[in-house]
């Protein structure tokens, strides 16, 4: 076991140092040859004046694409109820989202649809929207207002005034002339530098007013970029998803490559968290000195019955200081991402060691006392053994999904995968942890109605049915109870899902320490101590040659035994 921990530590360093980048809210997605039709990039809670900043370049696109009309190219950034899931979902099944024209219950949505054929990206504003889009403005589409606006000022047909006129007889002097013709070959030059300012000068769009507009799409070589900036106003706060979608791709059989680097900063006036991660940092730091001060009091609950503790309560003792240490640097890890915008590599590595040992710790744990070690016997059968074999690797490779999901960006192709391979392991973990206590309350079944001490038997199985009915707990609030109510709540109080996990594994630990504490008269702690004595008190129980011999187990300390006859 010791073996397989230094593995896992060694892996997770290994990962963390390999991974080019870690989640952050300032983002930088790299896709190659994606032929995803969807990719999610990202899911954030914003409140009034918080901002979206992206930065699309190095886009390159198949050139099968040309009927933009039918298969468009582009982002939607829509409000989300929770987290993943869009509020228009049965609209998406149907028909790619970038042609909706209307939506439901007026909730805001903004489409930017790429055109390279136009070199143009046109923005569709849906919904109820008081935010504020600050763009490039396509440089011909200011041009022709501007020569709207001049051919109403000076209609068609009108004829030029002469530059000067001579008092003579309206003759033009070589000098004026060459003035004119100065002035003629200066207004092109000055309108081309009006359109490359017009390009480079962003624009503010309030787009409770604006519905449609059209923003400039950049042509490096081969490749397309653009860029926007979007402030959210106070009715528009809430939790919000950017997609970027491939329509062609939708098609059965179609599998077309394309390539983008894609850069986002989103921000909240507070930080760079989302509103429901603000508190977080907060609720760590403060679960991390509860559990500090349970882990102190179980030290000095040992102190005081030495004699009766067993090497697996110091066992208990380090996963308490572990899980404390670890909510430490995750609080950290979040004090920084919000003043940041991404983590301290070294304050992640120490997290992601401590929650390693921490994941590990627990489940082995739990296990070992499922299985009676130290307390029962000190050697494990061959089947509980193989629990161990399973578990472990089983929590390593659950640590190293942790470490994936949460030092990459929600685009990536590998995301997803990780994702789901940690939900299946760490469910396989929870099953699994169950075995042993199921086979402990099996074996005192059996010995209560079979070696004639069915009332310290039937004890020691209540204490074990209450165990195993509070992993059960544990397990079914942890996985599933607290995520039904994760999703029901508002977006800026989703941070009590993570409250109520930390909250329920405080108590988890508390009932277990008490229910196993190091007492004379815990009845867990009266169990036989190897098979020899099991054998021995059958002996002195059946035998009616020795009728009336009776038996002294061990000492106060546990490690001395001896035996007494008396007629």
């Amino acid at each position: 076991m010791a073996g397989a921990h230094r593995a896992g530590v060694v892996a997770a360093l290994l990962l963390v140092f390999l991974l080019d980048g870690s989640k952050a809210r300032i983002h930088k997605l790299t896709l190659k040859n994606e032929t995803r039709f969807f990719v999610h990039l990202n899911t954030f809670g914003f409140y009034a004046n918080g901002t979206l900043d992206v930065n699309l370049h190095s886009l390159r696109l198949p050139q099968q694409l040309v009927n933009y009309s039918a298969y468009p190219v582009g982002f939607s950034f829509s409000r989300a109820h929770v987290s993943g899931v869009l509020s228009y979902t049965a609209e998406e099944t149907e028909s790619c989202p970038l042609t909706l024209t209307k939506v439901t219950n007026n909730e805001p949505l903004i489409l930017f649809l790429i055109d390279i054929g136009s070199l143009s990206v046109k923005v569709r504003v849906l919904g109820d929207q008081d935010n504020v889009l600050t763009g490039k403005l396509k440089a011909n589409v200011q041009t022709k207002e501007k020569g709207q606006r001049s051919s109403r000022e000076a209609p068609a047909g009108t004829p030029a005034k002469p530059a000067e006129q001579t008092k003579a007889g309206d003759k033009i002097s070589e000098k004026t002339a060459g003035e004119a013709k100065v002035q003629t070959n200066a207004e092109p030059v000055n309108q081309m530098k009006e359109d490359q300012t017009a390009e480079k000068t962003a624009t503010e769009f309030q787009l409770a007013s604006t519905k449609q507009l059209t923003l400039a799409l950049e042509k490096v070589n081969d490749t397309y970029a653009f860029n926007f900036h979007l402030l959210l106003g106070l009715l528009a706060e809430g939790l919000y998803n950017l997609n970027f979608y491939y329509c062609q791709n939708m098609a059965p059989g179609i599998n077309r490559p394309y390539s983008f680097t894609l850069e986002m900063t989103e921000k909240n006036p507070g930080g760079f968290l989302s509103a429901a991660e603000i508190p977080l940092s907060r609720l760590y730091i403060g679960m991390a000195g509860v559990f500090f001060a349970a882990a102190m009091a179980w030290v000095y609950t040992l102190m005081k019955h030495r004699y009766s503790v067993f090497k697996i309560h110091w066992l208990m003792a380090a996963l308490a200081f572990t899980k404390s240490t670890s909510l430490v640097f995750h609080s950290i890890n979040y004090h920084f991402i919000n003043t940041e915008g991404h983590p301290i590599e070294g304050w992640a590595v120490m997290y992601y060691i401590t929650h390693l040992l921490k994941g590990a710790l627990l489940f082995i744990t739990l296990a070992l006392i499922g299985t009676g070690w130290a307390f029962v016997k000190y050697i494990l059968s061959d089947k509980e053994k193989k629990i161990f074999m399973i578990v472990i690797p089983l929590q390593c490779l659950a640590n190293v999904a942790y470490i994936i999901i949460e030092s990459t960006e929600e685009g990536s192709s590998e995301y997803p995968l990780w994702k789901e391979i940690l939900f299946l392991v760490d469910l396989i973990c929870c099953g699994a942890i169950l075995f042993p206590v199921v086979w402990s309350i099996r074996h005192l079944q059996e010995a209560s109605s079979t070696d004639g001490k069915a009332a310290m038997n039937l004890e020691k199985l209540k204490l074990f049915r209450h165990y195993y009915v509070m992993i059960v707990c544990y397990i079914y609030f942890t996985r599933i109870i607290a995520i039904l109510l994760k999703v029901t709540m508002p977006f800026q109080w989703q941070w009590c899902y993570e409250f109520l996990v930390e909250v329920s594994t405080l108590v988890f630990f508390v009932m277990t320490g008490y229910k196993f504490r190091p007492a004379s008269n815990n009845p867990y702690l009266q169990l036989p101590q190897d098979e020899e004595d099991e054998e021995m008190d059958e002996i002195v129980t059946e035998s009616g040659a020795l009728e009336g011999i009776s038996k002294v187990k061990k000492t106060s300390n546990g490690r001395e035994r001896q035996k007494e006859a008396t007629l």
